[in-house]
C-alpha cells in the first residue's frame, strides 16, 4: 500500500494528465516506462536504451511492406534481475511505483491497451475493475521465491 498522509491525497498528487509515453525515474534511475494505447508513431521508434534487458519500441511499416522470413540465432546472454512487461487487456487498475528503498514514487491509472515496462525498484497494483493483465518477462520461471514482498 502507498505510504502517505492518506492514500487519496497521495493518489491525487501523483496522477498527472495521461501522456502518450512516460518514463518514471527516481534519482536518475528509471523505474517504469508507461506506453499509452494512443501512442502511435509514424516511424520506427524505440523507447528503451539498447542496454536494457528488454527492448520496447514501435516498428512501423508502410502498406505492402514485409518482414523477411527469419529465425533468431541462439545467442547466450547473461542477465541480472528481471524486467517485466504488463499489458492491460481489460479493466482498470492503479500501479504504485516504488524506488529501491521501497518508498512510493508515483501512482498511475492504467486502462486497456496501456503497457508498462518495469525496469527497477518495486511495484504493486490495485484493481479498480475486474482486470486482465498480459504479462511478459524473462524465463524460465525457476519456481523459487523470485519476489521480495514489502
Amino acid at each position: 500500500r502507498p505510504r502517505a498522509k492518506s492514500a487519496s491525497q497521495k493518489y491525487a498528487r501523483s496522477m498527472p494528465a495521461k501522456e502518450s509515453f512516460e518514463k518514471i525515474e527516481h534519482d536518475g534511475k528509471p523505474l517504469v516506462y508507461i506506453i499509452r494505447t494512443r501512442q502511435m508513431p509514424e516511424q520506427t521508434t524505440f523507447l528503451t536504451p539498447p542496454e536494457f534487458k528488454q527492448q520496447v519500441g514501435f516498428v512501423v511499416y508502410p502498406k505492402g511492406g514485409e518482414i523477411a522470413r527469419h529465425a533468431h540465432r541462439q545467442l547466450e546472454r547473461r542477465l541480472v534481475g528481471t524486467s517485466e512487461v504488463l499489458l492491460v487487456q481489460k479493466g482498470r487498475c492503479i500501479i504504485d511505483i516504488y524506488d529501491d528503498g521501497r518508498n512510493l514514487v508515483a501512482s498511475r491509472e492504467l486502462v486497456p491497451g496501456d503497457l508498462m515496462l518495469m525496469v527497477g525498484g518495486g511495484h504493486g497494483f490495485r484493481m479498480l475493475e475486474d482486470t486482465v493483465l498480459l504479462e511478459i518477462k524473462q524465463g524460465p520461471y525457476t519456481g523459487l521465491d523470485e519476489k521480495e514482498r514489502f
